[in-house]
Order: structure tokens, then C-alpha cells, then sequence
């Protein structure tokens, strides 16, 4: 049967698949209706959908006359099922996947569409807690990595961007071009993106021209700002010169880039990927600050460390040996080794103990 979306109840199954401005399917069918899934029809504007006459619990949906609907009243129990982050994350990714594909196939870049989905979840990240930015390696696998990077990129640049004190309108552009700046990818041999070894010397150069296949899928969309332009062309470029795809150093490298290169390098480096397992977050912060410096900029480093690490007295926290404990001190200048309490009730300052580490926030 045709519905509203506005008639749509948790368990209803969708029989058709539902499509918005593109060619790919926004929900598939056979998918059992849930909270994320109404809010992303209503962005999408969708007027109709087609639905199984019973939900899946196997009771005969009876949906609401329109007319007795009232303007506003929810339709899914949002307190027995709540929109969490990481539905919201997940099924941006699933989204995003589906647009790389139509890159591949050479539709060009819908800002329309990716600013109607993205924008809503970058304002509602910035009233996220840290640990919600600390998990999303967590929420990725080996076999969709690429498109998790993407989205983690995105979320991470915005978020850091509100940290250094930019205006909504900034960090807004800063996430759209953490977003965009692999889309450049879809350009590449689809080999290269599934391999599951380390890159010959060949291949990393075809990756290496990604940066600039992106910077042309998105160079006249007037949406986004030069800056976030800039971000997507230099987010590969280092402070020493290093970095591609021109070797740009630090005076001609974009604030934008130089976030989305901490951003892109920080959850790089903490997700498990086809040929590289992950390491832990306070490990990758470290190396960060003390074996890249000079790549990356030290201010945006400083700030991405200080607001992801400065956790407070008594947060639960499990050690790369596996203890379990709990913050109880953490020096300004060593905002991840803080001096730690173990269930066993000894203390272990990890700045004197350098073999051990945080491995993850428990709390």
C-alpha cells in the first residue's frame, strides 16, 4: 500500500525501493522502518512509500487518515526508539556510499543533496561529547572503510574547526570539504581501492593524483566556499613540503587543509583497514604531537589533543595490558598520560611508564 511518510510507524516494511534525486535507492526495500529512517525521508521530501500491509511483528498495519494527523505529532516513538549518533553516523555512511558509486559511474557531485543530509548532522555533532568523536574507529569496518573515512573526516574537521573558534559558517564549509576531499577517489581504478595489501610504488602514485580529481568535481559548485576548495586540493600537503599533490609548504597551505590533514591522519590511523591494523587513539594523539611535527600544524594538533584527552578525575579507562582504572590526575603539558588509579588499587603515573597507554575510554 501508498503511504505518507508521516503515516510511517516503527516495524512498517518498506516493498519499494525509495529514491530521491538520484539513482540509487535512499531506503531499500525490504528495510524495517525505523526512527533514522523518517527523518531522512523528510529531508529528502518524500511524498509517498510503499509499505507491507503488516509490520513486522506480523500485526496489520492501520495507518492514520492524514487529515487526523496532527502537524507535528511524531509518528515513531522517538522515546522507545531514539535517533542515537551512531545510527545517524552509520546511515550517513550508507548514503555517502551510495553517492561514490554514482561517482564511479560519472554523475557529477550533488551539493544539493549531500548539504540537505550533512549539514543537519555537523550542527547536531557539535553538541556531541568527545567520546562520540573517539568511537567512530569503532563504528567502521575493513570492507567499507573508505567510505567511513570519508564521513569520520567530515565529522572530525567540524568539529575541530568549532574548537578553534570558527564561526558556524566556517566549520559548516570545513566539514563539507573534510566530506569531499576523497571523492576524488571515485576517479581511480576500483582495484587500487580494494586492494588488500600495501601499494606498489605505481599504484600509490595514481593515489596521489586524488586530491586534484576531487578538487575538479567540486571547483565550480558556488555553494562552497574557496577555503573549503582549497581544504579538498591541499589536504594531503605538508607543512615541510612533503605532501602532495603539489608540495605545497606552510605559508601557501590552507587553514581548512591543515585541519583536514590532522583530521584525515587521526582516524586513518585508528581504523582497522584491509592491510593496516588500527591503533589507539592516545597513541596516534602522540605521535601526532611529538613524531610529526613539523608536518602537521602544531596549533591545530595541540587543540585536536586538548579537547579530545582532557578528560576529568574518575573516568573509567582500560590500559594496552588490559587493567582497568580510573583518571585521577592529568598534567596540562601530558594531556594523555594522565596519573591513573587501577581497580587493584595501585597507581601508575603514565608519564613514567612509557610501555603502557590508554587504550580506550570506558566511561
Amino acid at each position: 500500500m501508498q503511504v505518507h511518510p508521516s503515516q510511517l510507524i516503527h516495524g512498517c516494511i518498506i516493498t519499494k525501493d525509495v529514491f530521491g534525486k538520484t539513482n540509487r535507492p535512499l531506503i531499500s526495500k525490504n528495510t524495517v522502518i525505523k526512527a533514522i529512517h523518517k527523518q531522512v525521508l523528510d529531508r529528502f521530501l518524500i511524498k509517498e512509500v510503499e509499505v507491507a500491509p503488516k509490520l513486522a511483528s506480523g500485526e496489520v498495519f492501520h495507518p492514520e487518515p492524514l487529515d487526523e494527523l496532527k502537524e507535528g505529532q511524531p509518528t515513531l516513538d522517538e522515546s522507545s526508539l531514539p535517533v542515537t549518533f551512531k545510527e545517524q553516523y552509520l546511515h550517513a555512511v550508507q548514503i555517502y556510499k551510495q553517492w561514490f558509486a554514482e561517482w564511479q559511474a560519472g554523475a557529477s557531485l550533488d551539493i544539493g543533496a549531500i548539504r540537505e543530509l550533512f549539514v543537519p548532522l555537523l550542527k547536531q555533532l557539535i553538541n556531541q561529547s568527545r567520546k562520540d568523536i573517539l568511537l567512530l574507529p569503532q563504528y567502521s569496518s575493513k570492507q567499507d572503510y573508505f567510505y567511513h573515512h570519508a564521513v569520520s573526516t567530515a565529522f572530525i574537521a567540524a568539529f575541530l574547526g568549532e574548537r578553534l573558534g570558527m564561526n558556524q559558517g566556517e566549520w559548516l564549509q570545513l566539514g563539507l570539504a573534510g566530506l569531499l576531499s576523497d571523492a576524488g577517489m571515485a576517479k581511480l581504478n576500483e582495484s587500487i581501492l580494494k586492494k588488500d595489501t600495501v601499494l606498489t610504488k605505481e599504484e600509490y602514485q595514481e593515489i596521489k593524483k586524488h586530491p586534484i580529481y576531487s578538487y575538479r568535481m567540486v571547483e565550480n559548485i558556488s555553494a562552497l566556499s574557496k577555503a573549503a576548495k582549497l581544504g579538498v586540493l591541499q589536504h594531503h600537503e605538508r607543512l615541510d613540503g612533503s605532501g602532495y599533490p603539489l608540495g605545497t609548504h606552510k605559508k601557501k597551505t590552507h587553514l581548512f587543509a591543515r585541519i583536514i590533514a590532522v583530521s584525515d591522519m587521526y582516524h586513518a590511523m585508528t581504523t582497522d583497514r584491509l592491510y593496516q591494523s588500527k591503533q589507539s587513539p592516545f597513541l596516534v594523539m602522540e605521535l601526532m604531537m611529538k613524531k610529526q611535527f613539523g608536518r602537521f600544524d602544531h596549533t591545530v594538533v595541540q587543540a585536536f589533543v586538548k579537547s579530545m584527552s582532557n578528560y576529568t578525575t574518575g573516568t573509567k579507562i582500560k590500559l594496552s595490558d588490559g587493567q582497568i582504572g580510573e583518571i585521577v590526575f592529568t598534567e596540562a603539558s601530558q594531556p594523555t598520560r594522565p596519573m591513573v588509579r587501577l581497580d587493584s588499587g595501585e597507581i601508575i603515573n603514565l608519564t613514567e611508564v612509557q610501555d603502557l597507554y590508554i587504550r580506550e575510554i570506558l566511561t
